[in-house]
């Protein structure tokens, strides 16, 4: 595996995680889960953006 490959798979678990972590807070505090959500789009847009093509 690369170094992109590695970066693209690790983006894709922390989007899982904080995927997570939105399920997990919703029904506590709407505050930190919106933080995890906006997170996880982050990540998962990297990740993306990673896999296309320059």
């Amino acid at each position: 595996m690369s170094g992109d490959d590695l970066l693209i798979v690790g983006l894709l678990a922390l989007a899982g995680f904080l995927v997570g972590g939105v399920v997990s807070f919703w029904s506590r505090n709407k505050i930190a889960a919106g933080i995890c959500a906006v997170l996880a789009l982050l990540a998962l847009g990297g990740a993306v953006l990673r896999l296309l093509p320059a």
